[in-house]
């Protein structure tokens, strides 16, 4: 079945479609699409993943077609984002 990987840092997003086994999981098609070897700083153990949008398990089976999403933490330093003021907060 023909499944897909993505995966995207600030400078360059890459996913990749291939074939896999009907059996396979979430951990298995990413190993299998080579994308850990093209991005050596995912550590895949705790990393979050995802199908379409989803949290999914790395033990979770696929279905043909799905779009795995491999995260990466969010970092924002405080100094560099500006203070969201809500409406009707008088401060």
């Amino acid at each position: 079945m023909q499944v897909g990987v993505a995966y995207s840092e600030p400078a360059q997003q890459l996913w990749l479609r291939f074939e896999v086994p009907e059996e396979s999981t979430v951990l298995s098609a990413i190993e299998q699409s080579g994308i850990l070897k093209k991005f050596p700083e995912i550590d895949i153990s705790t990393c979050t993943v995802g199908i379409f949008g989803k949290v999914a398990e790395l033990d979770g089976a696929l279905k043909p077609g799905d779009r795995i999403e491999i995260y990466r933490a969010i970092t924002a330093d405080p100094a560099t984002v500006p203070r969201r003021v809500i409406a009707g907060d008088d401060e």
